[in-house]
């Protein structure tokens, strides 16, 4: 903005408009080639099929299981992040953002050498009566551990944008950290909070591969969306039809995510004008 209040017009130089097109046609070329491939006569057919409803229900029931767990402990860690600085801070987030760039299989590995059989809980919870793994609650703990990092990420990013003096005047007025906390802080960074919480549900919602390792790949117990899109293009038990069908629900779900983030990320920049 200038200081009459227009904004300033920013010409796009003509040297990155040919890879920027080549770079969304890498993105969008795929998607469209997807959807042609839909045969959308077939489609409510497909999408009322046994197979869908099962994947569909066992993938928003685990997700939003497993979006509810990295609240309870992803936004302690963000504030405990937050409220870092130095060596400690550097090694926690690095701690917190090494799922995203771990490959899932080497996730789903590291959780069965945890509470798997011979892992280093495993075999106290088995002797419990307790077995973890190829259950649906394997794939909750595996989309927790993968989509994690995205509810801190961003609620640590805005915890960090927080004027500290607010803070500072509502302990000065005599409340309690936990009450500056809940009271002040947390309703603050919501925006950031939220768009956290739909990352993170997304992501636990595409979760493949650290799920088909620790939780295997059994017909309504740990069979989600994507698990059932890889077994129809194996040629077992789901219909390829189903599996486009079950695609094409995932990209819905993504782009309703993105269309939300954007309209909050729109949300903060009208009212910061």
């Amino acid at each position: 903005m200038t200081g009459s209040g227009r904004a300033v017009r920013r010409d796009v130089p003509a040297v990155v408009i040919a890879p920027a097109i080549l770079g969304g046609g890498v993105l969008v070329l795929p998607l469209l080639a997807l959807l042609a491939r839909m045969d959308w006569a077939a489609l409510p057919t497909a999408l009322a099929a046994p197979e869908t409803a099962s994947a569909l229900g066992l993938s928003l029931g685990t997700a939003l299981a497993a979006t509810g767990i990295c609240l309870v402990l992803g936004v302690p860690l963000a504030v405990v992040i937050s409220r870092t600085s130095g060596i400690v801070a550097t090694l926690l987030r690095a701690v917190v953002t090494l799922p995203l760039v771990l490959p899932p299989l080497v996730g789903g590995l590291a959780l069965l050498s945890l509470l798997g059989r011979g892992g280093v809980l495993g075999d106290a919870l088995a002797e419990a009566g307790i077995r973890v793994p190829f259950t649906t609650a394997a794939v909750v703990i595996a989309q927790t551990f993968v989509a994690l990092p995205f509810l801190v990420i961003s609620v640590e990013g805005a915890l960090r944008g927080v004027d500290p003096e607010i803070e500072e005047a509502a302990a000065t007025l005599g409340a309690s950290p936990s009450g500056v906390l809940f009271r002040i802080t947390l309703p603050l960074v919501a925006p950031g909070l939220a768009a956290g919480t739909i990352l993170c549900f997304t992501r636990a919602l595409g979760e493949f591969g650290a799920t088909a390792l620790f939780a295997g790949n059994a017909a309504g117990t740990t069979r989600t969306i994507p698990l059932a899109i890889y077994t129809a293009f194996n040629g077992a038990g789901v219909a390829q039809d189903t599996a486009l069908a079950l695609s094409l629900i995932l990209i819905a779900v993504s782009v309703t995510a993105l269309v939300l983030l954007r309209g909050r990320a729109s949300g903060r920049t009208d009212a910061a004008v």
